[in-house]
């Protein structure tokens, strides 16, 4: 019998990857073309309110619906998102989460509550994304610079004043394999300063929905959000160490159970 000579066909791995590269692009663009369209609403939206709404809290309300737009449209994409009934609509409080993904913020903006977030000062660059975050007044930072750490510090405290809460990512930036990394003391010492209490936020899933050097989505991401119940530094007795040991450690406790319990991809 005669063997037919040829290329050999595509691996499911190529087939998988070029579906990806080209699935990639079309979510790219469709971000892309509607953060200009949603630009223009947030400015609409900052106009209207801004006479009665000082704090910023119906903007914020549409950036999150815009952020979890992604969310909505992306089929790889599912987040399940749980205890929303710690978080305030009104009063100072300082939300800390673990960070492993830059698809911590989009989930995050789900929690559908008021809050300011803090993040690096290139973020606030950004066209369209990076406008809205400057109309919604977060704050910014420049990660290792004395300067600004001392600006984000008062910027957060005067909100913390307001009864604004704000998030911050302890960890200071992402983790590369998903372990909960050290916590920085900013947070834990605007709790205990202003008295108001710590909310730890546990993330997972995240991690794979965007590589960390790259934008190419490739797998299915089961992300899910939960927040657990206020952390009272007066009952540290202003130890901010304490503070933060104490939340580090609920964290990572909790996500191991969070990851324990996944049902497999």
């Amino acid at each position: 019998m005669s063997r037919v000579y040829g290329p050999d066909p595509p691996s499911c791995d190529t087939v998988r990857g070029a579906i990806g590269l080209l699935f990639s692009i079309a979510f790219w663009a469709f971000f892309g073309l509607s953060s200009a369209v949603l630009f223009l609403g947030a400015v609409l939206v900052w106009l209207v309110t801004l006479p009665f709404d000082r704090n910023g809290r119906v903007l914020h309300l549409y950036s999150c619906f815009w952020a979890q737009l992604y969310v909505y449209v992306n089929p790889l994409w599912r987040l399940r998102i749980e205890g929303r009934e710690h978080l305030p609509w009104r009063g100072a409080a300082v939300l800390v989460a673990n960070h492993e993904s830059l698809g911590d913020v989009l989930v995050l903006f789900g929690l559908y509550r008021p809050f300011k977030w803090v993040s690096k000062a290139e973020n606030f660059k950004l066209p369209f994304i990076g406008w809205n975050m400057r109309l919604n007044r977060y704050v910014p930072l420049v990660r290792g610079d004395k300067e600004s750490i001392g600006r984000m510090m008062a910027q957060c405290e005067a909100w913390l004043l307001r009864g604004v809460p704000i998030l911050m990512f302890p960890e200071g930036t992402r983790s590369a394999d998903g372990n909960v990394k050290a916590f920085k003391d900013g947070a834990f010492t605007l709790a205990v300063q202003q008295g108001c209490p710590v909310i730890p936020i546990v993330v997972t899933g995240t991690a794979r929905t965007l590589p960390k050097h790259g934008l190419v989505m490739r797998t299915p991401a089961r992300c899910q959000v939960r927040v657990l119940s206020p952390v009272d530094p007066a009952a540290f007795q202003g130890d901010v160490h304490a503070l933060r040991d104490a939340v580090r450690e609920r964290i990572i406790a909790e996500k191991a159970r969070m990851v324990e319990t996944e049902p497999p991809h």
